[in-house]
């Protein structure tokens, strides 16, 4: 093998390691990232402008379950903004409920840093749930 054949092997590889790296770091942009809710993590989120949402989720709500198998296919489909969900425990997280001022289950906020940008409640719908949490992406 010569010099040149190695130089177009190395060129290529070169290329397809660049394109696939490209290919992670924008599927990596693009992802619905689902965590249990800590009041440490949403002031971390907040306090540097990330786009966050808390999930008030009951383990007895029906809605709430149709509303986490809506959220994990859009977190499937990857084609969300970066958006981080917390997932608060309706029942334990009163405090946080008053602060936020949710009345029920199955309500879904959503923040740019510590702004509210939407919400929604007892909404199941995979399209109009991505549209909430796309809100805290196009917030400015």
């Amino acid at each position: 093998m010569n010099l040149t054949t190695l130089y177009r092997i190395s060129t290529g590889l070169r290329q397809a390691l660049t394109a696939a790296l490209l290919g992670l770091s924008t599927s990596a942009a693009l992802a619905l990232d689902i965590q249990p809710y800590s009041a440490e993590r949403l002031a971390q989120l907040q306090s540097v402008g990330k786009p966050v949402a808390v999930h008030f989720h009951a383990e007895w709500c029906g809605t709430c379950k149709t509303q986490e198998k809506a959220l994990l296919a859009i977190k499937t489909e990857g084609s969300l903004p970066q958006v981080t969900l917390l997932v608060a425990d309706y029942d334990k997280e009163k405090d946080l409920r008053r602060k936020m001022k949710v009345a029920a289950q199955s309500t879904l906020v959503v923040f740019k840093g510590p702004s509210e940008v939407a919400r929604v409640g007892g909404e199941t719908a995979t399209d109009k749930l991505r549209a909430a949490l796309s809100a805290a992406a196009k917030a400015s």
